[in-house]
């Protein structure tokens, strides 16, 4: 089961990392623009790491603002999500109320 959710999070920080660079090519070409509610929704899902990574990689969206809060926002969000995790006992129940 964890393995399989390390694998969720490895694919979703991916999509979100390529959404990012997608609209950023998308932006430069004058071509149909992936919705900054998408980039935001895949961050919040748990691709935020890979959000803030295309984002500062591709340096797209950096200055817009409140897309900016919101993004660090979810990011930090991941972040304190991910610490509860290494807890014992919260991961054990997440996991469990997963299974059911």
């Amino acid at each position: 089961m964890v393995s399989d959710f390390l694998l969720y999070l490895f694919g979703i920080n991916v999509a979100a990392f390529g959404a990012f660079g997608w609209d950023k090519f998308c932006a430069e070409r004058d071509m149909y623009r992936v919705p900054e509610r998408t980039l935001l929704t895949l961050a919040a899902i748990g691709g935020a790491f890979g959000a803030v990574f295309g984002q500062q990689t591709f340096r797209h969206k950096t200055r817009k603002e409140p897309f900016r809060t919101y993004l660090n926002f979810i990011a930090l969000l991941n972040l304190v999500g991910l610490a509860a995790l290494s807890v014992p006992s919260v991961r054990d129940t997440f996991f469990d109320a997963l299974l059911q």
